[in-house]
């Protein structure tokens, strides 16, 4: 579906930027369309396996911020924004792979639409079916209704979509937009921090928009190297995330509507997949109500002390 008539992109108005974290197993095929991109970012999270050496060996010149601890994909693209001088940037998740003239359509709607904070492609899945890139508000997918609009049963758009939200996989960002109302909100580490962001960009007056003429592969779950603690703090910061984002946007009687819900839903689930032998999906809704109940408790995903720490890691390394 790409526009075989859109230019090639100008990157000198781009900045690409990469989070990793324990990604050996797919950023080479990630940094395979960025090796000749004079301005890219990389901010890995503290990876313990071939990241980092992968990306020094398939693109040298990139500028790397390395973290002694992960502090979530959020707080390190907040890292890699804040060093961006070019009018955009182009944040991709290390499971993306970026198809043929992808960056060049992005930033020819981009110019089209310059009320667009964020413009998004289309997510290919691996068997070549689409993934739904864009969905409504977080408040209308509700936990409460089935998850119909998730499904397949939406058509493919034929054309530019103005979205409530639109996923984080690959997104061409407005810096001009980032400079007047910030990054990633700092106190999440997982999951819905784009939900967040996009809900503030719409609040400032912006649009968000698809594109269906650039697309993009993603490899669902393949971000990160996957393993027991991996999991659990998914599915922790799952649970954690969902009731901060509620009441942070509709207040404390919505954030503990959703609690009790949750509070009951996950841990009778946990019994109930122990009780059946289904321990892979007990650890998942066991993590996901510690998650709910820590932050119940007051208990909070991002420490202070991560930040201190990697600061001064950093600090020590450069001297």
């Amino acid at each position: 579906m790409s526009d075989t008539t859109t230019p090639q992109p100008d990157w000198s108005r781009v900045t690409a930027i990469v989070v990793t974290h324990h990604g050996a197993a797919v950023i080479g095929d990630c940094l395979k369309s960025f090796v000749d991109v004079p301005n890219i970012i990389v901010v890995d999270n503290a990876s313990d396996d071939d990241t980092l050496d992968i990306v020094r060996a398939m693109t040298p010149h990139a500028r790397i911020v390395e973290n002694a601890i992960g502090v979530g994909y959020g707080n390190a693209a907040n890292q890699a924004l804040e060093l961006v001088e070019t009018e955009f940037a182009i944040t991709v998740n290390p499971d993306s792979i970026v198809l043929g003239d992808a960056v060049a359509a992005l930033l020819k709607v981009a110019d089209e639409f310059p009320d667009a904070s964020i413009v998004c492609p289309q997510n290919i899945n691996l068997d070549g079916s689409l993934e739904l890139t864009h969905d409504a508000a977080m408040a209308v997918r509700s936990d409460f209704l089935p998850p119909y609009h998730r499904r397949d049963q939406e058509p493919a758009p034929q054309g530019n979509v103005c979205a409530d939200f639109i996923s984080g996989a690959v997104n061409l960002i407005r810096m001009s937009v980032i400079h007047k109302i910030g990054g990633f909100d700092k106190n999440i580490l997982l999951y819905f921090e784009d939900d967040d962001l996009c809900v503030r960009m719409r609040a400032a007056g912006y649009s968000l928009i698809l594109t269906p003429y650039a697309e993009i592969m993603h490899i669902n779950a393949g971000s990160v190297r996957p393993s027991l603690h991996y999991k659990w703090e998914k599915f922790w910061n799952y649970g954690w995330a969902r009731l901060y984002i509620e009441k942070k946007r509709y207040g404390m009687l919505a954030m503990l509507k959703i609690a009790g819900h949750h509070f009951f839903k996950f841990l009778i689930k946990t019994l109930v997949d122990v009780l059946t032998f289904r321990f892979d999906k007990a650890l998942r809704d066991a993590a996901k109500f510690s998650g709910t109940v820590s932050f119940l408790i007051g208990i909070r995903a991002i420490k202070p002390k991560w930040k201190a720490l990697n600061e001064r890691v950093r600090r020590s390394t450069t001297d």
